[in-house]
């Protein structure tokens, strides 16, 4: 029996990027957002490939390409009602608060990367990390908020750390 060489991105992109992009015409109504969550899919497959390599044996390519580009859509969904829920809070501010463009793009820059370092946290942990570090609250405090006991805030809080720790050494890397 004769060994299939490994798939690459470039193979992949060869032989299913016209799939895919009608795959996701057909889910979302719009050409141009399917092309460029096409695109977007194998983009990360490419960064994806430099830094791990891909999966050895692709079986169903078509399979593993529609789960890698829900997941980009999902990303990009969850992207833009955070930015949506950041510009409605700005309008609503006081004009005491107005910012620059400058300093609003770097702001959404920084919630992007917020979100995507707490990205695969479970709900709970997110929120208890979040209070403890946007809100300052102390454990007992998030525990009476949340509903659960102090040592399960210090395990999500703990959880949610070293996340985010190796979160930044696979981005540095």
């Amino acid at each position: 029996m004769s060994a299939e060489p490994p798939q690459t991105v470039a193979s992949l992109y060869s032989a299913h990027h016209g799939w895919l992009v009608g795959w996701l015409r057909a889910r979302l109504g719009c050409s141009q957002q399917a092309a460029d969550f096409a695109q977007d899919t194998f983009l990360r497959l490419l960064l994806s490939e430099r830094r791990h390599g891909l999966p050895g044996d692709l079986r169903e390519p078509r399979c593993f390409l529609g789960a890698v580009a829900r997941r980009v859509m999902v990303d990009s969904f969850r992207r833009r009602a955070l930015e949506q829920a950041y510009l409605q809070a700005f309008a609503d501010a006081p004009p005491a608060f107005d910012i620059s463009p400058e300093e609003r793009l770097l702001l959404l820059e920084s919630l992007h990367a917020v979100d995507a370092m707490l990205s695969g946290l479970g709900r709970k942990v997110k929120q208890a990390f979040l209070l403890s570090q946007l809100q300052g609250l102390g454990y007992k405090e998030i525990a009476a908020r949340m509903g659960v006991s102090v040592s399960s805030v210090t395990k999500y809080v703990a959880k949610a750390t070293e996340h985010c720790l190796l979160f930044a050494l696979e981005q540095q890397g």
